[in-house]
């Protein structure tokens, strides 16, 4: 497989596809893409950051869409602007919640979506 083609493979995917994979090629090389990735446009690089444990302080969310209330199509405008997802797949991912909208988010970062998810009408949890 050429690397174009794992590319279109990438771009056919879905959200939660993609979420998936990520999660499956950590598991498999034993690494994490969240930590680096969340700690470089939040703060700058945190010395010390990748290699602490998820056991002593929480540091990562899930934003996950429980329900998506009253107003769907304005949860759905919402989902777009926090995902970045085409309007197909954010309609898709309202229309099966309960599903995850944003994992390994800062605390910060998941109660500012929350907060909007819930302007939107929507049921919202943080894990």
């Amino acid at each position: 497989m050429t690397k174009e083609e794992i590319i279109e493979a990438i771009e056919s995917m879905t959200v939660l596809e993609l979420s998936e994979l990520v999660k499956a090629l950590e598991d498999k090389f034993g690494v994490s893409a969240a930590a680096p990735a969340m700690a470089m446009p939040m703060m700058g690089a945190m010395p010390g950051a990748a290699g602490a444990p998820a056991e002593e302080e929480k540091t990562e969310f899930d934003v996950v869409l429980k329900a998506a209330g009253s107003n769907k199509i304005a949860t759905i405008k919402v989902v777009r602007e926090i995902t970045g997802l085409g309007l197909k797949e954010a309609k898709e991912l309202v229309d099966n919640a309960p599903k995850p909208v944003k994992e390994g988010a800062s605390k910060e970062e998941a109660e500012e979506i929350k907060k909007k998810l819930e302007e939107a009408g929507a049921e919202v949890e943080v894990k």
